[in-house]
């Protein structure tokens, strides 16, 4: 085991030093901020859901938020196994995702339509976090984003679905 100093702490970790998994913690915080944003947004389209949908939507909205909280809690522990912690406010989670706020209310279809569209960022982030790992050699982190795709990818199909 080796043992990697880093803003004068030590920490070891079995297989990567501090550099290596840099990439990787910068892709976890990315993919940590899209999360976050994405949750809200999915509990504020479960409270404001309206029409003819609604029982079906408010259902599977709140599905996929309660996915997304887990999703939360796995990346921000992923990101303490590198011995770095998830300490961003509200504003610096902000900056860091690409996902943003949902400001203006709006119609059944249009929340789908958002859901799909912020899938494809999420993919995106999740991608980079995989690639990271893999050129360091993280197989558990490539595990646990490749995962969360294949999760994404089946929800992306249905929701697609949904709107033919």
């Amino acid at each position: 085991m080796e043992a990697v100093k880093a803003k004068n702490k030590t920490f070891k970790k079995i297989g990567f030093t501090y550099l290596e998994t840099a990439e990787i913690v910068v892709a976890l915080n990315t993919v940590l901020a899209n999360y976050q944003v994405f949750y809200n947004k999915l509990r504020n389209f479960h409270w404001n859901i309206e029409g003819p949908e609604f029982f079906e939507l408010h259902e599977e909205f709140e599905k996929e938020y309660n996915t997304v909280k887990e999703n939360i809690d796995t990346v921000a522990e992923r990101i303490r196994v590198f011995g770095v912690k998830s300490n961003f406010s509200l504003k610096r989670t902000l900056e860091l995702s690409k996902v943003k706020e949902s400001e203006k209310s709006r119609s059944a279809l249009e929340m789908v339509r958002e859901v799909l569209k912020d899938y494809e960022i999420i993919h995106d982030s999740l991608l980079d976090g995989v690639n990271a790992s893999l050129e360091t050699g993280d197989v558990a982190t490539e595990r646990i984003l490749t995962d969360f795709i294949t999760e994404l990818e089946e929800r992306h199909w249905m929701f697609t679905s949904y709107l033919k």
